[in-house]
């Protein structure tokens, strides 16, 4: 089966909520297979403009008061939002990917019953109340040992204590996740404090319903591209590809893969204007990149290859241009800067989107077209 590169875009923007908004930030993130929340504002807003009327305040009450959502590590190690119904199954398929362990230096690494330990700790100190990462220092050290405090950790011109390397795999083990900032610090709390118990699920299950959820979001796709949106090793993946129940079709004359049945795609091409927000989950996890990011959007919207570093300009499904924003009180400054020419009912919807835009984040707009200078985010 060979399937039009148009159908599939068609396909994507309809199952990531790009052409009908979703029902609840539930539905959306679940879609999306997580929101990308490194940035916490652009990952409100990739929601947000997913849900008609809803604002970054809607992303947030799910966030910290309904906590249906949780706000934790996700694929690629980093930071998402992800539905707190679906722990057991995030924790169970992200535990099963393969360990590299090359990062940690000599004097750094842990034994893996020290590593046992902190995480236990970890989970205990956290169960009655959120802890900024000082407070979980004390914790963890007055509970472990002074070894879990020896600054041996290099990180930004300074050294973090040994224990927090352990973070992630804390996460990964379903006992941390991040807590409501206080003030301008971090926190972190133990998710079963607002959910029902739970265990990550089985490893292997939940990694094949974790590719099935991709596909249905992203597909057709490859081991080799699924294998980068998780950061795992593509050899791995590909046995995973032939046990999950996949069909096999082409995509622009290459071989890709789909769930089994999946294959219903839109007649009509997608048409249309979005801006979407840094890192988010439509332009970090689509492939192929040379068909996302066409002509000139290979290096103007990318950063080293790497999606998410600008916030983009779609058109019709496709990537088009790069814009920035800056916030001054309650006024928004929009600059686009598109790598084509903006038809005239393009740039009204162009603007329709900067509209939404200040509407989520409670502002007055200004639009203006023009070079964008600020460089790629870290």
């Amino acid at each position: 089966m060979d399937i039009p590169w148009s159908a599939v875009v068609a396909r994507r923007m309809q199952r990531h909520y790009l052409q009908e908004p979703g029902a609840d930030p539930v539905d959306v993130v679940r879609a999306l297979c997580g929101a990308h929340a490194q940035v916490l504002s652009a990952g409100e807003v990739s929601v947000a403009t997913r849900l008609g009327k809803a604002t970054r305040r809607t992303v947030q009450q799910a966030l910290w008061e309904e906590r249906s959502l949780v706000k934790t590590f996700g694929p690629r190690g980093t930071v998402h939002l992800l539905p707190t119904e679906d722990l057991p199954l995030w924790t169970g398929a992200l535990s099963a990917l393969p360990r590299s362990g090359g990062a940690a230096t000599p004097e750094m690494r842990m034994t893996p019953d020290q590593i046992a330990e902190v995480i236990e700790v970890i989970g205990g100190a956290l169960s009655a109340d959120d802890l900024t990462v000082d407070e979980l220092t004390d914790e963890v050290v007055a509970r472990t040992g002074p070894w879990a405090g020896d600054l041996v950790m290099p990180a930004f011109q300074e050294f973090w204590p040994r224990w927090r390397q352990v973070i992630p795999a804390a996460a990964t083990a379903g006992v941390l996740c991040y807590g409501p900032n206080r003030g301008r610090k971090t926190t972190y709390t133990n998710p079963h404090r607002f959910t029902p118990p739970f265990r990550p699920e089985n490893g292997e299950e939940a990694l094949s319903e974790l590719l099935r959820r991709y596909l249905h979001a992203y597909g057709p796709a490859t081991p080799q591209q699924f294998a980068k949106w998780l950061s795992t090793t593509p050899g791995f993946i590909a046995k995973l590809f032939e046990t999950s129940g996949l069909e096999e079709v082409e995509l622009d004359g290459e071989p890709a893969w789909l769930v089994e049945g999946d294959t219903d795609f839109p007649d009509e091409p997608v048409k249309g204007v979005r801006l979407l927000p840094y890192f988010d989950a439509y332009a970090v996890g689509s492939h192929p990149r040379d068909l996302v990011f066409p002509g000139e959007a290979s290096t103007r919207a990318l950063a080293g290859g790497q999606a998410g570093n600008y916030p983009v300009l779609l058109v019709d499904g496709l990537v088009a241009g790069v814009w920035h924003q800056r916030l001054s009180g309650r006024k928004l400054h929009v600059t686009v800067e598109p790598l084509r020419t903006v038809k005239p009912a393009q740039l009204r919807a162009l603007d329709n989107e900067v509209e939404r835009l200040a509407e989520i984040v409670d502002a007055r707009a200004t639009l203006t077209l023009g070079l964008i200078t600020v460089g790629p985010h870290a």
